[in-house]
């Protein structure tokens, strides 16, 4: 079954408290499927023997501890703001209940991400001060951050009337925003760079650890873009040229943050890697992105990072305004 095939009462928006209080019959199979993938996904931080990697750390170069500290900087804070995102931004104006299942189980590995980045501090001799500061202090990272927090404003400071336009509008805004750039592309970028120290056979079990993040954030990604296209399939009227142009300038603009802050987390390069060969990995990511919505590419850029592909072919193509979705999936128990 696609969206195309649900039952359209009642629809996956919407602010009723008494609403979406029964599971079955299932209206959002993918929703119910990913949910049941997420509790198999099921793990937590100290699995992993960090300490193990504590002989790598004392070897790197001073620019490769930078760029580790650079990354706890970033994560650390923001996979509590998606948190945020998540808690007031989509869950009180969602009605699915199986959408709210994913949904209890996302911020559950959100706050796991958090404590997994506190154990990598916790760890290495990094200065936590100055890692927690970073994201208030260095201009390119807390840029990234105000685009983040402006667009969850617009969801819980902000009155929003789900059943208008322009309120729906503003909930895929908010998707778009946390969803598609903040997880799937500029926690990506950051993946990839904490992933190349295993390439040079360093950081092995801190790879690990991102390699349960990454599968995680995968499946948050591909709930996201589901959830968009099945907003738009339901509610038509609000896909206009403007708000198709809108964001796909937000998706552009973001790229432009990126690029700045690559600069700032690497900037005089490690071995096989610089802030040039990140950011084309960037608007690599950013086509993937927009093609996955229904866009054309706007880079034309090959993938640096073939070795990273594994972690981005979570989701078939999907068109953002004709939203129908090939990558939907069902869970035989919903039918």
């Amino acid at each position: 079954m696609t969206a195309i095939d649900a039952p359209r009462h009642p629809r996956i928006l919407g602010t009723g408290i008494a609403e979406g209080l029964l599971l079955k019959p299932v209206t959002y199979p993918w929703a119910y499927e990913l949910y049941d993938q997420a509790v198999a996904n099921t793990w937590f931080p100290h699995e992993v023997q960090l300490g193990e990697d504590l002989a790598d750390f004392a070897r790197m170069s001073a620019d490769e501890r930078h760029a580790l500290t650079y990354l706890m900087s970033y994560f650390n804070p923001n996979e509590l703001l998606v948190n945020k995102a998540l808690a007031f931004g989509v869950y009180p104006y969602v009605n699915a209940a199986e959408c709210h299942l994913y949904l209890a189980k996302q911020m559950w590995e959100e706050a796991n991400h958090c404590m997994a980045f506190e154990y990598v501090l916790e760890t290495f001799p990094i200065d936590r001060a100055a890692a927690y500061e970073s994201h208030v202090t260095v201009p390119s990272m807390a840029a990234k951050e105000e685009f983040e927090v402006r667009y969850i404003r617009r969801m819980t400071e902000q009155t929003l009337d789900i059943a208008t336009v322009a309120g729906m509008q503003d909930f895929v805004r908010n998707l778009v925003a946390y969803n598609v750039i903040l997880e799937g592309i500029w926690f990506y970028s950051g993946f990839m760079v904490a992933l190349s120290f295993r390439q040079r056979n360093l950081l092995r079990n801190f790879a690990s650890l991102i390699d349960w993040i990454v599968r995680d954030e995968s499946l948050h990604l591909k709930f996201g873009i589901n959830l968009i296209l099945t907003v738009l399939e339901e509610n038509p009227e609000i896909a206009t040229e403007e708000f198709a142009a809108e964001i796909r300038d937000m998706i552009i603009g973001a790229v432009a943050m990126e690029e700045a802050y690559n600069r700032d987390l690497l900037p005089n390069g490690i071995l096989g890697l610089n802030a040039d060969y990140i950011n084309t990995y960037v608007k690599y990511l950013a086509d993937r992105r927009l093609t996955e919505l229904g866009f054309e590419p706007a880079y034309g850029v090959a993938n640096p990072a073939k070795w990273m592909a594994t972690a981005n072919d979570t989701l078939q193509l999907v068109n953002f305004f004709e939203s129908i979705n090939t990558s939907y999936e069902v869970d035989a128990r919903a039918r």
